[in-house]
């Protein structure tokens, strides 16, 4: 009995030190922060630059919700959606203005929030990411149009002509 509890120990020490190698619980706070730092420009400049590799930064069955109500996609379908994009040459660019990074006691989960300078002007997302042992995976990332306060009640009105005119399917 005794050895099965001296194998149980170690069997639990082991995982947990291979989770804690895995999560990269032994990085630092502001070291794992520069890393999603620069995971994310890298990702917005991929998509600046068409580059493919953007959708591997995305995780399987991550999640990316655009500004519009109807744009929820998983990784696969968002790419099909933005082929024709990625194919011209021609994507969006994202620079971020600032950014909020946090995460959980292991280091394997990550949220942040983010403000970017957009063609579409200031937008703010924000996001969930995930270590794994390959890297970091974008696990959800919504973005948003920014409204100021003193136009939202005009807005409201447009954006209710509209749906009343395109009710949703």
């Amino acid at each position: 009995m005794k050895q099965l509890i001296l194998i149980c120990g170690f069997l639990f020490s082991f995982m947990s030190a291979q989770a804690q190698t895995a999560t990269g619980a032994a990085i630092s706070d502001a070291a794992l922060r520069q890393q999603v730092t620069q995971f994310l420009d890298e990702w917005h400049d991929d998509a600046a630059h068409a580059n493919p590799r953007y959708f591997d930064k995305i995780a399987l069955h991550g999640v990316y919700i655009g500004t519009d109500k109807s744009e929820r996609w998983e990784r696969e379908a968002f790419r099909a959606w933005a082929k024709p994009y990625f194919d011209a040459k021609k994507a969006w660019e994202f620079h971020a203005i600032k950014r909020n990074i946090a995460f959980s006691d292991d280091k394997s989960i990550i949220w942040f929030d983010e403000q970017l300078n957009t063609q579409m002007g200031i937008c703010q997302a924000s996001g969930v990411i995930s270590v794994t042992p390959t890297g970091l995976q974008i696990q959800h990332y919504q973005l948003s149009l920014t409204v100021p306060n003193d136009l939202l009640d005009s807005i409201q009105k447009q954006i209710s002509e509209f749906d009343a005119k395109h009710p949703v399917k």
